[in-house]
Order: C-alpha cells, then sequence, then structure tokens
C-alpha cells in the first residue's frame, strides 16, 4: 500500500473547500500512484468542517477510512503548538472532530496550544503523532524537550522541505534527528496542488485499513520510503501553480470587495 501521511486538499488556508477540486485532487492521487492519504488539513483553516462535512455526505466511512473512488482517505489534521511547530494528528473521524471542537479556543496564534497539552490530548484518543517538517525553518521542532518529541509516533520527511532545504541534507537531519529520539521517520508531501503528491510516499508491506494497523506498521518499519527523482520538478511546479491560483483568489476578493 502506498501512503502519503502529510496532505491537504485545499489549495490554502484562506481559500474555501470547492469540491470540484477536491475531485482532481483524489483523481490525481491516484494517478501518482497513492492507494492512501492522511488528510491532514490546518486545524485553524478557514470552515475546517466543511470538508469532513461533504466526505460524511458523498462518499462511506469503512473501518477508520474514507472509501473515495478507490482512494482511502484517513482523517486528520495539522495542529500549530505554542513553542512554534506543526503536528500532524491522524485518528478515527469522531477522534478528530472530538479534538478539534477541543482545540477552538486555541486557533489564533497568540492562544496556540502548548505542545505537552496537545500531546495530553491526543493521547485520550488513539491518534498517531507526527511532527511535521522538524527542520522547517519557519516551524522547527528542534527547541522542545526531548522527553516531550519522544511522545511522537514518528517525524515528517516532508517532501516540501527536501526540495527547499537540499533532498540530502534534510534527509540526513530528520532521520538523526529521528535517531537520537528513538522514533520512526515517514514521508509526506506536504501537497496543496496536485502536482505535488508522488514527490514521496511509504511503500507498506501490506494493506491497512485501520488506525491502529497504521501505527502498529510505522511503530514496527514495516515500510520504505520512496522519494521520486523528480521530486525538485513537482514540488516547483506545484508551488508555482499554488501561487498563482492564490493570486488568483485575492484579485477576485479584491474586486468583490471595491
Amino acid at each position: 500500500m502506498n501512503i502519503d501521511f502529510h496532505t491537504h486538499l485545499k489549495i490554502a488556508k484562506k481559500s474555501e473547500f470547492w469540491p470540484e477540486y477536491f475531485e482532481v485532487m483524489v483523481r490525481e492521487a491516484k494517478i501518482a500512484g497513492l492507494d492512501a492519504i492522511a488528510l491532514t488539513e490546518h486545524f485553524n483553516t478557514m470552515n475546517f468542517l466543511d470538508l469532513y462535512d461533504y466526505l460524511d455526505a458523498h462518499f462511506p466511512y469503512r473501518e477508520d477510512y474514507y472509501e473515495v473512488d478507490g482512494l482511502k482517505i484517513f482523517p486528520g489534521m495539522e495542529v500549530d503548538v505554542k513553542e512554534v511547530g506543526h503536528i500532524l494528528l491522524i485518528s478515527h473521524r469522531e477522534s478528530i472532530l472530538s479534538m478539534y471542537n477541543e482545540l477552538k479556543p486555541h486557533l489564533e496564534e497568540e492562544n496556540f496550544i502548548p505542545f505537552a497539552d496537545l500531546m495530553n490530548l491526543a493521547e485520550s484518543f488513539e491518534t498517531i503523532k507526527i511532527g511535521g517538517h522538524p527542520f522547517r525553518p519557519s516551524t522547527p521542532l528542534t527547541q522542545h524537550e526531548p522527553d516531550q518529541l519522544k511522545r511522537l509516533d514518528a517525524l515528517d520527511l516532508n517532501g516540501k522541505d527536501l526540495h527547499s532545504i537540499g533532498i540530502e541534507e534534510n534527509y540526513e537531519n530528520v532521520q538523526s534527528f529521528a535517531e537520537k529520539l528513538g522514533l520512526p521517520v515517514v514521508a509526506g508531501s506536504d501537497t496543496h496542488q496536485f502536482l505535488q503528491y508522488g514527490s514521496v510516499l511509504n511503500k507498506f508491506d501490506f494493506d491497512c485499513s485501520t488506525i491502529s494497523e497504521l501505527k502498529a506498521a510505522i511503530e514496527n518499519k514495516a515500510y520504505s520510503i520512496q522519494i521520486s527523482p523528480d521530486l525538485d520538478f513537482r514540488v516547483r511546479s506545484a508551488s508555482l501553480t499554488k501561487k498563482l491560483v492564490k493570486q488568483i483568489l485575492k484579485t477576485k476578493r479584491d474586486l468583490f470587495v471595491s
């Protein structure tokens, strides 16, 4: 099973959810060779619940994933913490929605939840906790206490960072940091635009349908990470396309306001 643990199905945090864009993303994820994705939309994105409302209304939820035209979508979200950093949480649909409700007082930067409190919340559910892009200059994780970081289930080898920092440098930094903490590393493309799918992915030794199966496979390292030889081209193309779309959206909003 090929799975991507860090994906977004909206073009940007401040954009609306578009069913048509969602359909394109699902189709392109399968073309890129993915069998499953973790949907880790930003917890403070515009109208976070719209996406889950749409999934509930249009697709069956089997075991711990949505079945969307042959693609498994495991529920999740990406959460900012007070000390700086992004944490990916992947869990049962009901658990993600419950955690989101608990996090509503923490959606704004001045009120972001402390790392330890987020771990306490996530550990009250069956949750996969992944430290997102740990060496990204704007949101590093290296400043956190090691004993707290060890509460994570894995670190994120991020497609966007492999491009911006450098494949060899970022790979070595993440692997070394993970070894010091005794954590596995999993790959996440950090896709907002479909061209980025397939830049990195995880090739699992077997199919997984539940959070417990995914968590056990990560713990046992029953997978390999694949980095696409054209990662830089995929990420650069996706970034340019995303930037253009955001500019178009901003122009439309400005025209509407004026």
